[in-house]
């Protein structure tokens, strides 16, 4: 060793250097929107409920052309290099983004519907933990929207591709479209004064936490009107909880909604 002291540090520096290409490599590979990358562990580790900040979420499977609407934000420098929620290295330059409950490897268009920009990335992360916040856009994604001068915007979240891991059941695809029908078509019999409501179905979900969720995020995006969760059964006898925003005067009102602060 005293003959050679340089080698301990030749060793170090080469080991250095190889990490750094490594991870250099993983951050410039811009991976195809089409490929699956999320391991069948880290998926199934991924669609797991979990907590944070003391709120619990439940991941839902999502399919072909299902839709959110609220606020995304974007997420940048402070992340790049860092993992991911299925376990890839974070780079703010690849068209990517967080959700709170889709799959990983979920296609998704965003569509930005104050300036009208879009852009398609592919979920790999969990977020933005924040009210009303549907999506978190990697850098590359947020500027194509604008956000790198809004911060923040309304969007549309649209799925264009379920993860090939996304096993919905078939009941749920038939449930889950968003629709726009006068509320007597599922109120009770015992409850005919409301049979004048009209509502707008905004998301479905298999399980009442994840309904809950949603239903409080609208009610502090849109507090004038009012979010309500309503029990559906599918075909198949299973429970659905469907979450609706009422108290619209007029179908016209409705379709002002949505096309004017939808999008």
């Amino acid at each position: 060793m005293k003959k050679y002291p340089e080698l301990s540090l030749i060793s170090i520096l080469t080991l250095s250097l190889f990490l750094s290409s490594c991870s250099q490599k993983k951050l410039n590979k811009e991976v195809s929107w089409d490929k699956q990358c999320t391991s069948t562990k880290r998926h199934k580790s991924s669609m797991k409920s979990y907590e944070v900040f003391g709120k619990k979420y439940y991941p839902e499977y999502a399919e072909l052309g299902q839709k959110m609407y609220g606020i995304s934000s974007w997420y940048g420098p402070n992340f790049h290099g860092k993992c991911t929620s299925n376990g890839e290295i974070y780079n703010m330059y690849a068209k990517t983004a967080a959700h709170k409950t889709w799959p990983m490897d979920t296609i998704v268009r965003v569509k930005n519907v104050q300036n009208s920009k879009s852009t398609i990335v592919r979920i790999n992360d969990r977020g933005p933990f924040v009210d009303g916040r549907i999506i978190d856009c990697s850098y590359a994604a947020g500027k194509e929207l604008g956000l790198d001068k809004m911060g923040i915007a309304k969007v549309e979240i649209e799925v264009v591709k379920p993860s090939d891991k996304n096993k919905i059941p078939s009941f749920v695809a038939k449930k889950n479209k968003l629709d726009l029908f006068r509320a007597k078509s599922l109120m009770p019999s015992n409850k005919i004064a409301q049979l004048n409501d009209i509502a707008l179905q905004v998301g479905a979900f298999k399980r009442y936490e994840g309904a809950e969720i949603y239903k409080k995020e609208y009610a502090n995006l849109y507090p004038q009107y009012k979010s309500e969760i309503r029990e559906l059964s599918s075909e198949d006898g299973v429970p659905m909880y469907h979450v609706w925003i009422v108290g619209f005067k007029s179908e016209q009102e409705v379709e002002d909604f949505k096309n004017n602060i939808l999008g």
